[in-house]
């Protein structure tokens, strides 16, 4: 099943559906707002990358425009947008859904666009195969912790281990000092 919102899903004053290429200005714009980052590039690549491809999800919710939410009175356009895929066999993880982006308008966080997100992302991962989700989060990361444990999600079974790369560019102009 793609996300191309031919299904989508009403729930109160929002309607959560497939992104489109037209949105990626506006999620965008509510990235900027909430992390003081603006990445433009990264949004198109991640478009391009899950926008509309078998087992990858990229949903949004829309709000109505009733006027109900942020402080110019309009609560339109896109207010809350999830992302997440299928992976299958990771170190012996059967297929299991992961969600690697989730965003809610700060005006709107309290009308459970972030549950009709996480809900919808979920019954598609489960409709292609999945049984399990998954997500990781930064361990000062309060206000999405609390969001996923509210949904039911818990610590599992593997362990995030990381080191630092050097960089490719310091790397060869060591070695030039050498030769």
């Amino acid at each position: 099943m793609s996300n191309s919102g031919a299904i989508a899903t009403q729930s109160g004053d929002f309607v959560i559906r497939g992104a489109k290429a037209a949105d990626i200005a506006e999620i965008t714009e509510l990235d900027r707002r909430i992390t003081d980052l603006a990445k433009p590039d990264y949004w198109q690549d991640m478009f391009a990358r899950y926008g509309n491809r078998a087992n990858r999800f990229f949903l949004v919710a829309e709000g109505d425009g009733d006027g109900h939410g942020d402080s110019t009175g309009d609560c339109g356009g896109v207010v809350g947008f999830i992302i997440g895929e299928i992976r299958a066999w990771e170190f012996g993880s059967p297929p299991t859904g992961w969600i690697f982006a989730l965003a809610v308008d700060p005006a709107v966080r309290l009308r459970k666009v972030g549950s009709r997100l996480f809900e919808a992302i979920t019954a598609r991962l489960a409709e292609n195969g999945a049984d399990t989700v998954r997500t990781m989060l930064a361990r000062d990361d309060q206000l999405n912790m609390a969001f996923f444990r509210s949904q039911g999600m818990m610590g599992g079974p593997f362990i995030q281990l990381e080191m630092p790369l050097q960089r490719v560019d310091k790397q060869r102009g060591e070695e030039d000092r050498d030769e």
